[in-house]
């Protein structure tokens, strides 16, 4: 594996932990952000902060890589509708200017790409 692959390995599992991590520790935040129609807030809190730091420890194994990094593009296809909630109401997030939340949305697609980059073979021929 290249150490550019392996860093970018390392910061997307980073990344997946601390954003999961934070569902524990921010949970009112991750509260507002779902939408109504959606039951059990809670619970799904828990369990995509659960989903977040587990496939982000799962991406760096390498046997488990491409399985997680699918399971990582599942969950932010999951999670894209509390990131619209949050655009369609930035009344709920004041501490926070629109656009900024208008951004994150395309900020999905990127992370998608980044995990989905996991997905494939390592051109280095090396697993994971």
């Amino acid at each position: 594996m290249s150490s550019a692959r392996l860093v970018l390995k390392i910061l997307l599992a980073l990344v997946f932990v601390a954003a999961g991590a934070n569902h524990f520790l921010s949970e009112a935040f991750y509260l507002r952000m779902l939408p109504p129609y959606l039951p059990a807030h809670r619970a799904l809190v828990f369990l995509s902060g659960v989903a977040e730091v587990a496939l982000g420890i799962l991406v760096l194994i390498p046997k488990l890589t491409r399985l997680s990094a699918w399971g990582l593009i599942a969950l932010l296809i999951a999670v894209f509708p509390a990131n619209v909630q949050m655009a369609l109401h930035p009344e709920l997030f004041p501490e926070f200017n629109p656009a900024i939340l208008w951004l994150r949305l395309p900020l999905q697609a990127v992370l998608i790409a980044w995990a989905h980059w996991f997905t494939r073979p390592d051109p280095a021929g090396t697993p994971g």
